[in-house]
């Protein structure tokens, strides 16, 4: 447990005793040790005197040896360790280039997430995120929101917003269908969030 004793167990960034963990009596001992133990969040100016960022690359190089900063997660993010705590490559060049950390999610244009250009990066809402995300692997049509109704022999358009799916009509084809999906996302905002949307690409192949 990074060097913690067996009577004590590593919590908050630190070796506590056991015991005091269970008593009740010990909770503002508790939370003055996490207060004082937990590394303060990076600066722009200690990120600046550490971590050179490219912003055509996306990659962050330590200043003291020129090495590339980082690792790609499983999730497929890059984190980089700064000073006691590990951050995402993408806040953290938001910070670098713009002085703050960004309180809403931040979104990857182009949906690679090891690509931290900042023209790449974008601070969006979540459902902003979950609109600029890939095809389902359980999408057969090659559209968003769009799907075959074998019963009727006809395409479904929906669309989801706010968390619940809209119904928006079915077609006997399945351009028709993608032209009511591309509707519907251009009533509801999607563009400035999907970029890339399938029902648009899928309606330029088939004009």
């Amino acid at each position: 447990m990074r060097g913690c004793s067996r009577r004590t167990k590593f919590i908050f960034g630190g070796c506590m005793p056991v015991n005091m963990l269970f008593d009740e009596m010990n909770i503002d001992a508790v939370i003055d040790i996490a207060i004082t133990v937990r590394p303060p969040v990076v600066s722009q100016e200690r990120l600046k005197q550490l971590l050179h960022y490219n912003l055509d690359t996306g990659i962050f190089y330590y200043l003291e040896n020129g090495e590339e900063a980082g690792w790609i997660t499983p999730s497929g993010y890059i984190s980089i360790y700064v000073d006691g705590r590990y951050y995402a490559a993408h806040r953290l060049a938001i910070l670098y280039t713009d002085g703050y950390f960004p309180e809403l999610t931040v979104d990857h244009k182009n949906r690679i997430r090891n690509d931290n250009r900042r023209a790449n990066l974008r601070e969006a809402s979540h459902q902003c995120q979950a609109r600029n995300s890939w095809l389902s692997k359980k999408n057969t049509t090659g559209i968003k929101g769009v799907s075959y109704i074998p019963q009727q022999r006809k395409w479904e358009a929906r669309i989801k917003v706010d968390r619940k799916d809209r119904h928006l009509g079915v077609r006997y084809s399945l351009l028709e269908a993608a032209y009511l999906r591309y509707a519907a996302e251009q009533c509801l905002g999607f563009p400035e969030c999907d970029e890339n949307s399938s029902a648009k690409q899928f309606i330029e192949r088939n004009k």
